[in-house]
């Protein structure tokens, strides 16, 4: 079982230069004490290090921002130093699928029982499970984070692959606060206006159902490279 606190273990560790210092402050150290581990996974030769983390710091900032942190620490224990990459991304199995990307283990950094809400049905089980094993398909264009009644959480994808069917992606999770439970679904659309109509659809309250993606194309979580403006990210009541 993780600790709820980050331990980063990097006593006696030194960044291996002052740019990677001044990057782990920024980005991790600064809103270390606001960061909750939700999984953790570390290397026999204590080399590497893997982190799924809630950030409720990001609560105070920008409206609809990724809460979740992806980190990957890489340490020489000889010279004692360290390295670190790390991702900001909306949803769990999507920060997952970064760090096995990047040689964690899949069955290392599952979320244990009772560390978040739990998959309502199978059909969102499979579909995390797709998401965490399938780490280069889709680049995250945009994603919004709603964390209060109702809890939601939506995200758009494009395919890196030009001559996908279906090149853009919605993913929409919704948790039940009272049964503690979330479904996840997923959406494919042929233009980018499609999928941007059906999210401002979406916060305007009007709730369209998602159109089904082909079953043959994965869909998965990649550091964006969006190729047109993003879509609104929230309500636009």
């Amino acid at each position: 079982m993780p600790s709820y606190e980050p331990d980063f273990h990097l006593d006696g560790y030194e960044a291996v230069n002052d740019h990677i210092a001044d990057q782990f402050w920024s980005h991790i150290g600064i809103e270390q004490d606001s960061m909750t581990v939700l999984s953790e996974h570390h290397s026999d030769d204590a080399a590497h290090s893997f982190y799924v983390m809630h950030n409720r710091a990001v609560t105070w900032g920008i409206p609809g921002e990724p809460q979740l942190v992806a980190l990957h620490l890489k340490r020489d224990p000889v010279a004692r130093t360290f390295q670190f990459d790390h991702a900001e991304l909306p949803l769990p199995s999507m920060a997952q699928s970064w760090l096995i990307a990047r040689g964690c283990p899949e069955e290392e950094i599952l979320l244990p029982d009772g560390m978040g809400t739990a998959a309502a049905d199978e059909a969102t089980r499979v579909l995390e499970k797709r998401l965490r094993s399938d780490g280069d398909h889709f680049a995250l264009l945009t994603s919004y984070t709603h964390d209060s009644d109702p809890v939601e959480t939506t995200v758009m994808l494009r395919a890196l692959d030009g001559k996908a069917a279906l090149p853009f992606r919605v993913l929409f999770e919704e948790v039940d606060t009272t049964a503690w439970t979330h479904t996840l679904r997923e959406g494919g659309f042929q233009t980018f206006e499609a999928a941007t109509q059906w999210w401002e659809a979406h916060w305007n309250g009007d709730k369209p159902q998602l159109p089904s993606p082909s079953p043959a194309t994965r869909t998965t979580a990649v550091p964006g490279l969006p190729a047109r403006p993003a879509p609104p990210r929230g309500p636009i009541r």
